[in-house]
């Protein structure tokens, strides 16, 4: 896992022994795991938003102690580096300070030892201790070195009794000399500046440690020698004052970005929609890959510009996920509004009444649709539901109709029967039996259920026509036959809404007839009160007596038209 692999370079770096040449390793490796961290948290900020608008629980990753166990390691290596450094450092000057006084000390073999042999001795004694010390503080190391090699310079032009001795050495230290200078030369050419500093490092010393070289040779091979080293340290020092210059320039380039979000946050209370914060993280997001992009700054800088950059993107995704969480709370109480409306859809779905209850479930759909949207989360799985519980009883709806069609066309085809053998019938002359014919023919037309609207109408009034013409030839009373053929005419009628409205208006129409004929009644006997006693007026009482009783035989037939009429 690559969080092992930090934690796990990190440590291997804290184990080595010289901290001091690995300090750059460890920087870099610490940037990379502060893109790594930043990355990791800006994925998980991302995720947990997007399980926020989809409405789903997520378990967010702490990278708290991941960082706490890299940084344990990473400030213990700073830790012993300094140590090293401050060690290093009072080295350095202990070193500096011994070197120092072996240069005094040369001085003095130089200047006060008249024995060569033990002038030469004391001389390989001082440079024998000279290459066993170590470094010392790299701003005295040129000025150091150029004095000792002047002490050895006029050591070893004393030596000059020893020249004929040594014209061999000296063309093979020439020889020596003439092939670091190359190596130098190479070096230059370089492009591992660490590699390029241990290397002149050693070229130096070994430099001292070869002998001298003919008086003649000497100037030209220094020249050459400090020129190559010059040009050397001139290629380290442009190095690090270029990436001085990189690392100033990508700061400048941090600095925009941190403003660029620093700008976007103060526009967060314009985000009023999902739509604007979608954009607005969008922004934040790209300005977060243009950060990837930017190398490392200086050091100090970098670190104070990235916990800058850090707080305002923490500051930005807070606001963000305040507004889903305000926006969560409005959504579930509109869940909780669609919840109630699924239950009464439940509580209807199975019902028959199918009038009613469409106007009832139609009624819940516009409540749904005005009640708003529950988020992602929950308005899909809660539609499913209502709609469902909708669709049970819409669909059994639209089978009832398709069977009541079914019943309808044979129901017709049934009537058209009937009315065709009721056309043919023929009266046979015997009242009771034509009668109790006629009775059959419209009991079984009652019998049929509802048949289509269309022509439904006609269909009727043909039959009725027809039925009411064939107790029009039978040989009975009138009142009767009336009352017959009335009867008859209202256990033909269809079943449905129509026939009670039929019913009603029949009840109504025949009572309003009853007290109409009751009022003539009433009116005629108050007029006949007037009336004294004679001849002419007796004639007129008995004309309206006449009257009174006809009346009252209509009365007494409507009364039975209305028993006649069925309670429905």
């Amino acid at each position: 896992m690559e969080t092992n692999h930090f934690i796990q370079e990190i440590t291997t770096l804290l184990q080595a022994e010289d901290l001091l040449i690995i300090g750059k390793e460890a920087q870099e490796l610490k940037g990379k795991f502060d893109d790594f961290i930043l990355e990791e948290e800006r994925k998980e900020q991302v995720n947990q938003l997007n399980a926020a608008e989809k409405g789903e629980a997520y378990e967010s990753t702490d990278f708290t102690p991941l960082k706490e166990a890299f940084y344990v390691s990473y400030n213990a290596f700073k830790a012993k580096r300094n140590e090293q450094k401050t060690l290093k450092e009072a080295l350095e000057k202990e070193n500096l300070r011994h070197k120092k006084s072996l240069i005094e000390k040369l001085r003095e073999v130089i200047e006060n030892e008249e024995n060569i042999g033990a002038a030469y001795n004391a001389k390989k004694e001082i440079h024998e201790t000279w290459k066993k010390i170590g470094e010392i503080p790299r701003d005295k190391r040129d000025e150091i070195q150029r004095e000792y090699s002047r002490m050895l310079e006029i050591f070893f032009h004393n030596m000059k009794i020893y020249r004929e001795l040594k014209d061999h050495d000296y063309h093979r230290n020439t020889q020596l000399k003439i092939a670091l200078i190359n190596q130098l030369e190479i070096l230059k050419n370089s492009t591992n500046i660490k590699d390029m500093e241990s290397a002149l490092r050693t070229l130096q010393n070994e430099w001292e440690e070869i002998g001298p070289v003919q008086n003649e040779e000497w100037e030209k091979l220094k020249t050459n020698y400090w020129d190559a080293v010059r040009a050397v340290y001139e290629k380290i020092n442009q190095f690090y004052n270029e990436r001085r210059n990189v690392q100033l320039d990508n700061l400048e380039k941090k600095k925009e970005l941190l403003l660029q979000v620093t700008q976007l946050n103060e526009k967060l209370a314009e985000n009023q929609t999902a739509k604007q914060w979608e954009t607005s993280t969008e922004a934040l997001l790209k300005i977060q890959s243009n950060w990837k992009t930017i190398g490392q700054a200086p050091k100090k800088e970098n670190e104070e510009i990235w916990k800058s950059f850090r707080e305002a993107c923490d500051i930005f995704f807070d606001t963000k996920k305040g507004f889903y969480k305000n926006i969560e709370a409005h959504q579930n109480e509109i869940a909780d509004k669609k919840r109630k409306l699924i239950e009464e859809a439940k509580s209807l779905q199975l019902s028959t009444d199918w009038r009613s209850t469409s106007e009832k479930l139609i009624r819940l759909q516009k409540e749904w649709k005005n009640s708003g949207n529950a988020g992602q989360r929950l308005e899909n799985r809660l539609w499913t539901e209502f709609r469902a519980s909708c669709d049970v009883f819409f669909n059994a709806r639209e089978n009832n109709l398709k069977e009541q069609e079914a019943g309808l066309i044979t129901n017709l085809e049934e009537k058209k029967g009937i009315l065709e053998k009721l056309t043919a019938f023929a009266a046979s002359g015997d009242k009771v039996s034509d009668l109790s014919a006629l009775k059959e023919f419209s009991d079984s037309w009652k019998a049929i259920g509802p048949i289509p609207a269309e022509g439904r109408d006609e269909l009727y009034q043909s039959y009725k026509k027809t039925l009411d013409a064939h107790y029009e030839k039978l040989q009975i009373d009138p009142a009767e036959k009336e009352l017959i053929i009335f009867k008859a005419r209202f256990e033909s009628l269809p079943v449905g809404s129509d026939r009670i409205q039929t019913l009603q208006r029949e009840k109504t129409f025949i009572r309003k007839q009853i007290d109409q004929l009751n009022a003539e009644i009433n009116q005629m006997e108050n007029n006949l009160s007037f009336f004294a006693k004679s001849k002419g007026a007796d004639a007129l009482r008995k004309e309206v007596d006449g009257k009174i009783q006809q009346i009252q035989q209509r009365i007494v037939v409507f009364k039975q038209k209305l028993k006649v009429i069925p309670n429905e």
